[in-house]
């Protein structure tokens, strides 16, 4: 009866298993005298099992060790190769949760103000705070301090960005005699601190001071999708494939972009913009992140015709017109109607560009810090 059966029985045939398969996998290594000698060894522990030798079961193992220590020797450095593996495996573990799953984005632009915020810059009169505020200001609220003062009197020349493991961005400021280096973006640079090719500086000048807020670290949902379709309201992800009026202004090299707007109409919707209200089909919407824009409150400015200063755009560019999404296509707004390129130029976004939904803010851990509405 297996009840009655001695541990060291019990024992012994779990090691004849193990040495079997042992034999099997390095089987194809072995040299001839090893796996002859390995297979003696088998046959003789399945003999002491039979007859319950402990004191054979007991030396014929510390044999099949020893043997199999011998014929297989440990791999040099084999704590290099264990740690590579775990790398590796981490590492296509996080490239299939991005490709399939989840995927980390950056907003590039503040064309969904106050809902989410790009990269903001804010010049300052005052220096820096000192260290342990800048350290906690970079770590809790992706807010950069910086000081650049012109070491001679020079002239900007040109600027240069630069980005590591497609996070960390530098901008080499080029003057006729000495260059500078920020860890901030280029084009924040020229716009908030007015950094520009022709621009000169005296000696001990100030070239930027203040402080730069990274664009919100989001995640977007790759998943949902395949599963349901794209809802009214959905704050989403999608390329600029095929979008000529976007492909157009891009530069080659850089390929195909990705946008994130709110979904606004869905295919055979007709919509309108008076502003500073949006109209679906011929009726005011009711849906709270939709009616939030509208209201004028909490730096929400509502829909526009045009943007702050400048033209129509090319759809919905007055209180009277008025744009039926096509079949298969989205209607894509910025939360910053008057300062966001989205559909009002282009027309529809193609179904087959949508790449996601707007999941949350992970990172900085500001007030928009968590789910997306």
């Amino acid at each position: 009866m297996f009840f009655l059966t001695p541990r060291y029985i019990k024992e012994a045939k779990h090691y004849l298993h193990g040495a079997r398969k042992f034999l099997a996998y390095k089987k194809d290594i072995l040299t001839d005298p090893h796996r002859e000698d390995l297979e003696g060894l088998i046959n003789e522990l399945k003999g002491a099992i039979r007859s319950r030798d402990r004191h054979t079961i007991d030396r014929v193992v510390q044999s099949i060790n020893t043997l199999a220590e011998r014929a297989v020797p440990p791999l040099k450095h084999s704590w290099i190769r264990e740690n590579v593996e775990v790398i590796l495996v981490a590492i296509v573990i996080a490239a299939g949760v991005k490709a399939y799953l989840l995927q980390p984005f950056r907003i590039p632009t503040g064309s969904m103000q106050p809902t989410l915020y790009g990269i903001v810059g804010v010049p300052t009169d005052t220096p820096p705070p000192n260290l342990l505020v800048r350290a906690f200001d970079l770590v809790v609220r992706g807010r950069h301090h910086f000081d650049l003062r012109a070491a001679a009197t020079d002239v900007v020349v040109s600027l240069q960005e630069r980005t590591y493991l497609n996070f960390f961005t530098f901008t080499t400021i080029s003057c006729r005699n000495v260059s500078y280096t920020l860890f901030v973006p280029r084009d924040p640079l020229v716009r908030y601190f007015h950094v520009v090719p022709g621009r000169e500086f005296s000696a001990g000048d100030v070239i930027a001071r203040g402080h730069m807020d990274t664009g919100d670290q989001i995640f977007v949902d790759k998943v949902s999708y395949n599963f349901v379709k794209p809802a009214l309201g959905d704050v989403f992800v999608f390329k600029t494939t095929g979008i000529r009026e976007i492909e157009n202004g891009l530069d080659p090299a850089m390929g195909s972009q990705h946008y994130i707007k709110r979904l606004c109409g869905l295919p055979g919707q007709t919509l309108r913009i008076s502003p500073p209200t949006l109209f679906i089909n011929g009726e005011i919407p009711g849906m709270f992140v939709l009616q939030r824009v509208m209201s004028m409150k909490n730096a929400y400015q509502g829909y526009s015709n045009n943007g702050h200063n400048g033209p129509s755009f090319r759809f919905l560019g007055s209180p009277e017109a008025t744009y039926t999404v096509p079949p298969r296509n989205y209607f894509a707004l910025g939360d910053n109607s008057y300062h966001s390129r989205d559909s009002r130029d282009w027309g529809g976004v193609p179904e087959r560009n949508v790449a996601g939904r707007g999941l949350l803010v992970y990172w900085p851990f500001s007030e928009r810090w968590g789910l997306i509405r």
